[in-house]
């Protein structure tokens, strides 16, 4: 009889976290009279080697989530043949934004015009990027986003970039507030912004800690990482 290798026990307890975070999902959207086909679950592997990705995939997931410009690029690179769809999900700096670009189908985190326009600006022929508006829900000016009072005009000024498709709104609740009030809030703003363009339906919110409250307010992406990743590799 073979014994089971680490390579199938690693496996297995990723499929049982997966599955477990799915049917949480599952039972929140229920709760919130809402079709959980609606929400999409977007893993994030941030430090975990490509091999985790190849391992998610295998297990259905399409969607994966980056924070980092180095990390992501090398990922898509190395798994380019890989059928799942690339989220940068963190904060972008304006000289890096035709390496984003080139790696990333979605980025969640267009806080200001200068990096909308630097995205816009590393497009190749008619190739176009979803993006998402990302707001601050602090009050720390320092935090990655766009004030809340801003947020509609930055939305009007991506919406006159034809390289970039505004899809909606992201944000993290702060650690400061109940996640519920925070994503009542980012409900409003992308109520605003779906004034000015109704197509941009998207409201990325809610990680482990926090996804029930964000799917209560009606969040269509979320970012869950160690939940179902585990627990983060040593960096050293």
């Amino acid at each position: 009889m073979t014994g089971v290798t680490a390579e199938d026990s690693q496996q297995s307890d990723l499929a049982a976290r997966l599955s477990a975070i799915d049917e949480r999902i599952a039972d929140a959207a229920r709760r919130a009279d809402r079709d959980p086909a609606e929400i999409t679950r977007i893993v994030v592997t941030k430090f975990h080697p490509a091999s985790l990705v190849t391992d998610l995939q295998a297990l259905g997931v399409r969607e994966v989530g980056e924070n980092r410009q180095q990390e992501l690029s090398a990922k898509q690179a190395e798994l380019s043949a890989l059928d799942v769809r690339w989220h940068f999900i963190g904060q972008g700096q304006t000289n890096k934004a035709a390496a984003i670009r080139r790696s990333a189908d979605v980025v969640h985190s267009v806080d200001r015009g200068r990096l909308a326009d630097a995205l816009h600006r590393a497009a190749e022929d008619d190739d176009v990027l979803d993006v998402l508006v990302q707001v601050n829900l602090t009050d720390d000016a320092g935090r990655g986003g766009v004030a809340p009072a801003e947020a509609r005009a930055l939305a009007e000024h991506v919406l006159t970039l034809p390289s970039l498709r505004l899809r909606g709104v992201m944000a993290v609740a702060p650690l400061d507030e109940e996640p519920a009030s925070a994503f009542a809030r980012l409900r409003g703003i992308a109520d605003a912004i779906r004034e000015v363009e109704p197509s941009a339906t998207w409201i990325s919110a809610g990680m482990t800690g926090d996804f029930v409250e964000a799917i209560d307010a009606g969040a269509t992406h979320l970012r869950i990482g160690s939940a179902i990743t585990g627990p983060r590799p040593d960096r050293g």
